[in-house]
């Protein structure tokens, strides 16, 4: 048993499952968006992160930046998983434990997150969901969209280019992958308030989104970019659906 738990933990984190297992969310995310736009306030929108990631190509190279920075993500992960490759055969198995493991930490992250914020700023408010469609397919293609592209955006290229900052400035590497780790929660926290459809503030809220900014650094960390984008995804879905 032992064994097969240390196999389970080294496999699921290596690339070609990681990223494999994330594929589908993506897939999913841009589906639902095709065929059923989310629409509000008489107009098309998407996940914000992904019109943050997005915009900048289209900044750079004009319309063709969502079809540009799409192959770039597409490719990229399909280049590590290749790179990861390896004789033994793909398991399954794999993949649905995984899909377990990430369903059983959104409720724990959701559980763990929200004690922490109460035991911090006492009774809570109820946690606006302001600027939300009424439509439940358009509740989850958001919900997909967050798990993705936020953490694509505050994990993956956030973090990890304020940790080589700090780096090149002379910090430690786990000195300035703390401070990255802290600026990273703060600004996908804020990040929920920007904009015609942010939120209004709330103490209680910016606090919870803190704390759980952190706690999904510690999980992209620790387990990789798949566990924690479907973790998220799907305490979205929980949230916004239930």
């Amino acid at each position: 048993m032992p064994a097969a738990s240390s196999s389970y933990w080294s496999t699921s984190r290596s690339h070609r499952y990681s990223l494999l297992f994330a594929l589908p969310l993506l897939l999913l995310y841009e589906l639902l968006a095709l065929v059923a736009p989310v629409e509000m306030a008489g107009g098309v929108i998407r996940n914000g992160a992904d019109v943050l990631l997005t915009g900048v190509f289209v900044a750079l190279i004009g319309p063709r930046g969502p079809a540009v920075f799409m192959t770039i993500v597409i490719g990229g992960a399909l280049y590590l998983i290749w790179r990861d490759r390896h004789p033994t055969p793909m398991r399954p198995r794999v993949f649905a434990m995984m899909l377990g493991e990430s369903a059983v930490l959104a409720v724990l992250f959701g559980l763990v997150v929200g004690t922490a914020t109460l035991q911090l700023l006492g009774p809570l408010r109820v946690l606006s969901a302001g600027g939300m469609p009424d439509s439940a397919l358009s509740r989850l293609t958001l919900s997909l969209g967050a798990g993705l592209y936020e953490e694509l955006l505050f994990r993956v290229v956030l973090v990890a280019l304020l940790a080589r900052g700090f780096c090149l400035l002379g910090m430690s590497r786990v000195h300035g992958g703390i401070i990255a780790t802290f600026l990273g929660a703060l600004l996908f926290s804020a990040f929920h308030y920007i904009g015609s459809l942010g939120e209004p503030w709330q103490l209680e809220s910016f606090t919870f989104r803190f704390l759980a900014g952190l706690a999904f650094s510690a999980l992209y960390l620790t387990r990789g970019f798949g566990i924690t984008a479907w973790t998220h995804a799907l305490y979205d879905v929980a949230v916004l659906l239930g």
